[in-house]
């Protein structure tokens, strides 16, 4: 491998195989993401998804393969919490926000955490970090709702916060987890059109089985299936391909 083939990419997997009780969930897979990329992944449950997103993290170990971050990081050798202090955050299908703690304590608790590690409420915050609080409430579309207690968002609402906890640590990478499940299609518009506002600045993985969320995203598309690359385009190539619409468009 060349330091040209992933130079300007900030994620870059290479022949990542993973197996499990002789089960392979990620077979050979190979994925490149360049910088302030919008990437969608679908795919047939079962097809690695959740494993890829895993392998990302630091949470499973890959038996084989290359998984670089920014220009050469390999993260095969880093555990969960040096990946996340790189930059790398994911949001997971069921949102993980402080119930009790308000729109605005969720946020300053992320912002003043080193990544991962939770410390306690309480310091004062400087006028930066009252703004940079304030422009993200704006930015996940939470604003007027700010001592709002977590628990008492709809669904769409906490997903959206949890979204915006990943923005204020500064993550560079971001993995949503069919971040639409459950919600509304107002919310769901509203989602694509955060995610949508992201492009440039962050870079994000989606993994949705939503399709017209995904359609809605315009983005490059990438289909698993047996965990490996079946299909790799824009939304309309790979519905158009009939390998995708046996393994998963057809169901």
């Amino acid at each position: 491998m060349t330091d040209a083939a992933y130079a300007d990419a900030l994620l870059y997997l290479d022949g990542v195989t993973v197996s499990f009780d002789g089960f392979r969930a990620l077979n050979n897979l190979s994925l490149l993401v360049e910088r302030g990329e919008i990437r969608s992944v679908i795919g047939p449950n079962g097809a690695g998804k959740t494993t890829m997103m895993d392998v990302i993290t630091g949470k499973t170990r890959p038996d084989s393969g290359t998984v670089l971050f920014d220009g050469g990081t390999d993260l095969t050798r880093l555990d969960e919490a040096a990946i996340a202090n790189l930059g790398i955050g994911r949001k997971f299908q069921k949102p993980t926000v402080f119930q009790n703690l308000s729109v605005f304590e969720n946020l300053e608790l992320a912002q003043k955490c080193p990544r991962g590690i939770l410390r306690t409420l309480g310091a004062a915050l400087s006028g930066r970090q009252r703004e940079e609080i304030a422009e993200t409430i704006r930015m996940i579309g939470l604003a007027g709702r700010e001592r709002v207690a977590a628990g008492a968002l709809s669904h769409g609402q906490k997903q959206w916060l949890e979204i915006g906890m990943l923005l204020i640590q500064d993550q560079r990478l971001l993995l949503l987890d069919e971040p639409v499940a459950g919600m509304t299609d107002r919310e769901t518009e509203a989602t694509a059109e955060l995610v949508l506002s992201l492009a440039g600045s962050r870079t994000v993985i989606v993994v949705e089985h939503d399709m017209e969320f995904v359609r809605s995203l315009n983005a490059r598309v990438t289909v698993l299936h047996e965990g490996s690359v079946l299909a790799d385009g824009s939304i309309d190539h790979v519905q158009s391909q009939p390998a995708v619409i046996e393994v998963y468009l057809g169901r």
